[in-house]
């Protein structure tokens, strides 16, 4: 039924990040008889978070496609069985479900409470028992919604010898935590467990602010193929018309730059790429519910939808206040595509060495000011596979992003994407230095860190922001997107057409 591996059979994946490398090791292995059959169970001692984790292994797990639970404990849930919540049936049910493909790994990560620790997660049931939900319980308590990582379940899993995996969860953030630090995820398998009255509003919050795929139907089970989701291919058929129209148009946008270069003898010049804004904000306008934290309010297939956004571009950028705040991959893992190069603006260098933008499969670009350039941080940043872009400060101080779009233009970006944050989008909206949007509406209200950033301006800010026009709308599960190119852009093509 299985055997405790002594030594390492396969070399650790280039895309974790450097620091991590070895930082799990094994302690002790021993055979676990139970009731659905004899598993190993690994302990492991993490460097990297200084806890001990465990795998409950099935066969041989080296190879392709094993089937996965990673389970981040719950005293409540999986030793007490309370009802609070779904962890304990889905501990049992994952262990069947591997019993039964008679070859499979639960990696059991102590990460109580999605990281905060049984105290303070009794502290949270206490303020859901006063009717908050239990993202708010969390963030009252001056907490994230889920303060989980998945490196430690990665560099376990690398040392089982394992290179893809079918994994058994509801929660995206795993799927994607997993995919960007080197462990491919072939398919996900739904673990729903039927609600009661104690779990049912827990399960709707989970849905509702963390992207969790469940049915609250009071269904369950990942027993029948239908219900399976295959992570290799996108489902895009909704948005398909629309994706092609935006590859269109950076097609004409480049051939178009570069016949006007050519007709003024600009050989010195490149086309700046085709700037494409993409973001996710509530119904009031907000991206989070509070600057410098990461708020999930889209749907999954809004997700699928912004993997597929990024394989039509060349490039990703974003803020340094959001690598800041969400610590981000900008991979490609939900479609077929490859992954853009990574650019983040960052005029004074702050961008912490262990990001994972810089230990991905394309080393991050770094746009800094002059200023920023002279930082002591730079050396460890290049160090760590970043490439410095010193350009030019504007007005505030800060990267000019007209100057970095010509550079990425002569860099041969042809098309960009931006993902945020609130300042840079507005940055790029202010300076009128976009082509086209795709804009994700949630069905909620945040209440806090709005999408457009005055920073006093006011009115006069507000009469140089431009209009969507040629509007096309997409209702994704409950998420409305609209694609629309922006009046500036309209107008230009017009005169070039003339």
């Amino acid at each position: 039924m299985g055997r405790p591996l002594t030594t390492r059979e396969h070399e650790t994946d280039n895309s974790l990040p450097h620091h991590s490398q070895m930082a799990v090791r094994r302690t002790v292995t021993a055979r676990i008889p139970t009731a659905d059959g004899a598993f190993y169970l690994h302990h492991f001692h993490s460097a990297e978070d200084g806890k001990n984790h465990l795998a409950l292994v099935l066969g041989d797990p080296g190879g392709e496609d094993l089937l996965v639970r990673i389970h981040s404990e719950c005293f409540t849930g999986d030793v007490l069985g309370s009802q609070r919540c779904d962890c304990g049936e889905q501990l049992t049910r994952a262990m069947q479900a591997i019993a039964a493909e008679g070859r499979g790994a639960l990696i059991y990560l102590r990460q109580e409470g999605r990281g905060i620790g049984l105290e303070e997660k009794l502290r949270a049931y206490n303020l859901q028992d006063e009717g908050y939900d239990t993202v708010d319980a969390n963030l009252l308590l001056g907490h994230q919604a889920d303060e989980r990582d998945y490196t430690a379940a990665a560099l376990i899993l690398q040392e089982l010898g394992v290179r893809s995996v079918r994994m058994l969860t509801n929660n995206p953030a795993k799927i994607e935590g997993l995919a960007g630090l080197g462990i491919a995820v072939r398919e996900r398998i739904p673990l729903q467990m039927p609600s009661n009255p104690e779990s049912h509003a827990y399960l709707e919050a989970k849905v509702a602010r963390m992207r969790h795929i469940i049915r609250l139907n009071g269904r369950s089970g990942p027993e029948k193929s239908e219900e399976r989701e295959n992570f290799t291919h996108g489902q895009v058929e909704t948005y398909r018309l629309q994706l092609d129209g935006l590859r269109a148009r950076i097609q004409k946008h480049n051939c178009g730059e570069a016949k006007e270069n050519r007709s003024k003898n600009a050989f010195l010049l490149s086309p700046r790429p085709f700037v494409t804004l993409s973001y996710a904000q509530s119904l009031d306008g907000c991206l989070t519910t509070q600057q410098g934290t990461a708020t999930p309010i889209s749907a999954p297939a809004s997700l699928t939808m912004t993997h597929a956004l990024r394989a039509a571009h060349s490039a990703i950028l974003v803020g340094i206040e959001t690598v800041l705040a969400d610590d981000p991959a900008l991979t490609v893992r939900l479609v077929p595509g490859d992954n853009p190069q990574p650019v983040i603006v960052d005029s004074q260098l702050r961008t912490p060495p262990d990001a994972r933008l810089l230990h991905g499969c394309t080393d991050a670009w770094i746009a800094t000011t002059p200023q920023g350039a002279r930082s002591s941080r730079r050396q460890r940043l290049e160090e760590a596979g970043a490439r410095i872009l010193t350009l030019p400060a504007d007005e505030e101080g800060r990267v000019d992003l007209a100057a970095l779009l010509a550079c990425l233009g002569a860099e041969g970006i042809g098309a960009l994407m931006v993902e945020g944050g609130a300042r840079i989008l507005t940055s790029f909206l202010e300076g009128g230095l976009a082509d086209y949007a795709v804009i994700t509406i949630a069905p909620v209200f945040l209440g806090g860190y709005q999408v457009i950033q005055t920073a006093g301006a006011g009115e006069e800010l507000r009469t140089v922001m431009p209009r969507l026009q040629n509007i096309e709308q997409v209702q994704l599960a409950t998420d409305t997107v609209l694609w629309g190119e922006f009046e500036e852009r309209v107008a230009r093509n017009g005169r070039s057409a003339a």
